[in-house]
């Protein structure tokens, strides 16, 4: 049997993170090594017991989830953040994606995309919510110049496959989602996205989006 990932509860409400302790336990691959009620004592936490993942409220007393995230990315880079939140205004997203979370989930996400979620970020991808990806695209087209998307400057162009996964990433879909919207394995989904972040230079699905949005190919 391979090792459970890791998971840490940052929260300060004690319902939701015995409710979300209940749930991620009866995963056999998940493992929740403890809870903190907020940022301080989620440092303390983390250094103890060195989780993989840590699921990270944003609003909370005593140190906030965007400085604790921010402290950890210093100390603990190896942890890989989910904000899982209530809000996802525009300045809670930016501060905490710039804080260095990977992830950014509402509190109202279905249990078996917050499954996924953590299973993906393992593994070394991002995952944020589809309203999340709308946010991020359309602050960075406001913020960068126009681009024709008539050709594409790469110097290995990507294929009309590539192309079709790459704006359903831009959509927010999940690698599931875009299998079945395909009809192809999440297998393939997967090979696809290592040859497009290979082809954009860039080292996860998030920045994949971002720079084919720069680009003008979506």
């Amino acid at each position: 049997m391979s090792t459970p990932i890791r998971v840490l509860i940052v929260d300060d409400q004690a319902l939701f993170r015995e409710g979300l302790h209940t749930l991620l336990s009866v995963q056999t691959d998940l493992q929740v090594v403890g809870e903190a009620r907020n940022g301080e004592e989620a440092l303390r936490l983390a250094a103890a017991h060195e989780p993989d993942i840590i699921l990270m409220d944003l609003h909370m007393p005593i140190l906030d989830g965007v400085a604790a995230t921010r402290r950890l990315q210093s100390s603990q880079p190896a942890i890989k953040v989910i904000v899982l939140t209530t809000f996802d205004d525009d300045e809670d997203v930016f501060e905490g994606l710039r804080a260095g979370a990977v992830g950014y989930l509402l509190k109202d996400v279905p249990s078996e995309k917050l499954f996924e979620a953590i299973r993906g970020v393992a593994r070394g991808e991002s995952f944020l919510e589809p309203s999340i990806v709308n946010k991020i695209v359309a602050e960075f087209a406001r913020l960068s110049p126009q681009r024709p998307s008539s050709s594409q400057p790469l110097i290995e162009p990507l294929s009309e496959r590539e192309l079709e996964i790459l704006r359903l990433l831009g959509q927010g879909a999940s690698n599931k989602e875009i299998a079945d919207h395909l009809v192809i394995t999440v297998g393939t989904v997967k090979n696809h996205l290592t040859n497009i972040m290979a082809k954009l230079s860039v080292r996860d699905r998030t920045q994949a989006a971002l720079r084919a949005k720069e680009l003008g190919i979506i």
